[in-house]
């Protein structure tokens, strides 16, 4: 169900704009008010200072809340869970011990930017780090180098899964706003990604590394090392990773390539992205879990577990929601789409500026995304582009939503403590990498779009 955009004074609903935008910002960053607060607070403001009916902001809301969460709240949910029991199997030290041994000592930062890429789509940054950092450190003291040589590149490789690579909640948030095909977002984002941990991982790296020399914390200095035989076996864990994001990709792919379209009914079942990561989720039960000596009732207690900071995730999303129904049901979104017209600015463009002012400001990737995304799904005829120009917009909304981290941002401090470096060293060498993390996932993204 959806209203008819209304005909308000432009003025005014640039005025309500600014003024609903500038509460939301001073809530969360003077304030420390929770983002899902903010973003509702700031999204009522501009409806009732724009002069939209009360009913009409009281449709949006809904419609915000429930068109928003339908598309992610089933993805956020079985990711959590499968990223879950990935973690608790050893299947993230699995990737990273064998991709170590692959590409030996001399380039084992590729081989941790690469682990940290792929660990980051199904598990959670924070979670990811905490579970490899011990072996980049491992690295570091065998090798006798500063451990930002290693830290760097497996941090990137992070970085780059969480912002750009479906099934992780924030690129699948934008792509749901923006209703694109998440086939495309992540042929897209695999793509942005592979640059971005190339120039921000090993590249940068060995920048840092030869710049700053961080000693290996001392807790960490005495840990034995991670016993492999306990662990999966490598094959059986890339299988389960790349089980949705095929699946995902052949639904759209058979959409588009004749050959294929005698399987398009199977594949669009399959490749449905609930669907895709339900099955995902069950063979990672039974291979990783049950086959590791997990009852049932011990997996039910980690996927519970699991689940507990997605309610944050959701509700701020679907607050993101609201603010971009709010916008496009007073005409807002018209009044933005008629100036980026005679800006000229492209669609990528926009979308990368505004989501990394939100992220300067208010710190979070997670609401950067949501705003950005919510302001760009409200210009009009956006529904008339095709699937990769928008999979283009969602990868620049995410490249624009990490640059500079700092004060303001949760993973700025975790690194910092966990790293073990002062805050002048961390601003100087994980706020960078996360600048060039997203400015070149934006740069792969503009270039792709122009093809589009």
């Amino acid at each position: 169900m959806g209203t008819e955009t209304l005909d308000l004074n432009p003025t005014r609903l640039v005025v309500a704009a600014i003024v609903g935008l500038a509460i939301l910002l001073v809530l969360i960053i003077k304030f420390k008010i929770q983002a899902m607060i903010a973003i509702l607070v700031g999204a009522l403001a501009i409806g009732l200072i724009s002069g939209m009916p009360a009913d009409t902001i009281i449709t949006a809301v809904n419609d915000g809340i429930g068109n928003t969460l339908k598309g992610i709240a089933l993805l956020v949910g079985l990711g959590s869970m499968f990223g879950a029991i990935l973690e608790i199997s050893g299947g993230a030290q699995t990737l990273a011990v064998t991709m170590v041994k692959w590409f030996g000592d001399k380039k084992a930062a590729w081989a941790l930017g690469i682990t940290g890429l792929i660990i980051a789509m199904p598990v959670f940054f924070d979670a990811g780090l905490i579970i490899l950092i011990p072996l980049a450190f491992s690295l570091a003291k065998r090798t006798n180098r500063s451990s930002l040589f290693y830290a760097i590149p497996l941090l990137a490789g992070l970085a780059v899964g969480h912002a750009f690579i479906p099934p992780t909640p924030g690129p699948v948030l934008v792509a749901t706003m923006l209703g694109v095909d998440l086939g495309w977002v992540i042929l897209v984002g695999v793509a942005c990604g592979i640059f971005s941990m190339i120039v921000a991982g090993p590249v940068w790296g060995a920048i840092c590394g030869k710049k700053y020399y961080i000693l290996v914390p001392e807790h960490v200095a005495n840990q034995e090392d991670i016993d492999e035989s306990k662990l999966p076996n490598f094959w059986t864990i890339v299988g389960i990773i790349l089980i949705p994001l095929v699946l995902i990709i052949l639904d759209s792919v058979s959409g588009v390539v004749p050959a294929l379209a005698f399987l398009q009914p199977i594949f669009s079942f399959l490749g449905e992205p609930f669907v895709a990561l339900l099955i995902a989720t069950i063979v990672a039960m039974l291979l990783l879990g049950v086959k590791h000596g997990y009852n049932t009732e011990e997996l039910e207690k980690i996927m519970t577990k699991s689940l507990e900071p997605t309610g944050m995730i959701l509700l701020v999303t679907a607050c993101g929601g609201v603010l971009r129904y709010v916008l496009q049901y007073s005409g807002l979104g018209d009044v933005i789409g008629n100036a980026v017209a005679e800006m000229s600015l492209p669609l990528v463009v926009l979308a990368f500026i505004v989501a990394a002012l939100v992220r300067v400001c208010v710190g979070s990737a997670t609401v950067a995304m949501t705003m950005a995304a919510g302001i760009v799904a409200a210009i009009p005829g956006i529904a008339e582009l095709s699937p990769l120009y928008l999979a283009c917009v969602t990868a620049a909304v995410a490249g624009g939503a990490t640059v500079c981290s700092h004060f303001n941002d949760s993973g700025f401090w975790l690194v910092k403590s966990l790293v073990g470096m002062d805050e002048k060293t961390t601003l100087k060498t994980w706020t960078i990498m996360e600048t060039l993390v997203g400015t070149t996932g934006f740069v792969v993204a503009l270039i792709i779009s122009f093809f589009a």
